[in-house]
């Protein structure tokens, strides 16, 4: 029997070209960033490249010299200043040397405790002499007001007949040189409660 219908081929239709073959992944942003899409930089002679390196060397060379001088600047600053504290240092020592030997002498002496006594007290006095000659002054205490900026109270001390407040005395000198307090001075302060309750 013939057949009833004749076969027909298959239709193939035609689909676009991009659509057959899409653009790998990466490809456009790839196209985008091609150099022979931007602008290249103008060139720049050989004349102009020498004249930048050669400032650039030169701006090198300046930024060496600048940290080498800052450097010895430095080093030369610190060995000024440990100088001068050398050089001060020894002004005092060779100032109170004269002072050690009186006290070596004194060990080394006889006598009673009187003359000993004695002696001693003529060392503290060139003592304080050397002090003076570098500015050292004691705190003045006894009996003046109680200052907490160059007092310290050891205790306090309750009396009718003195001020309140009043440093009663001394338990240990205390020194400044010019307006430098080195050490304040250990002191008694009196308290009046008569005076406190007026």
């Amino acid at each position: 029997m013939a057949a009833s219908a004749k076969e027909t081929d298959p239709v193939v239709e035609s689909q676009p070209e991009d659509s057959v073959n899409p653009p790998a992944p990466g490809a456009e942003s790839a196209s985008r960033a091609n150099p022979s899409n931007q602008q290249t930089p103008p060139a720049v002679s050989v004349e102009e490249f020498e004249r930048l390196k050669a400032d650039r060397d030169q701006l090198f060379d300046r930024l060496a010299r600048l940290q080498a001088e800052f450097e010895n600047a430095r080093k030369r600053e610190a060995r000024e200043r440990a100088d001068f504290r050398d050089f001060a240092v020894a002004n005092a020592v060779e100032q109170f040397l004269p002072v050690l030997d009186n006290f070596q002498l004194a060990l080394g002496a006889s006598g009673s405790a009187d003359q000993l006594r004695a002696g001693v007290d003529l060392i503290v006095k060139q003592m304080e002499e050397v002090l003076r000659s570098l500015n050292v002054q004691p705190v003045e205490a006894t009996g003046a007001k109680f200052d907490p900026r160059v007092h310290e109270a050891l205790e306090t001390v309750e009396r009718h007949d003195l001020a309140d407040n009043q440093v009663l005395d001394e338990v240990r000198r205390g020194y400044r040189i010019r307006e430098r307090l080195l050490r304040p001075a250990l002191v008694r302060v009196v308290s009046n409660p008569q005076q406190k309750e007026a």
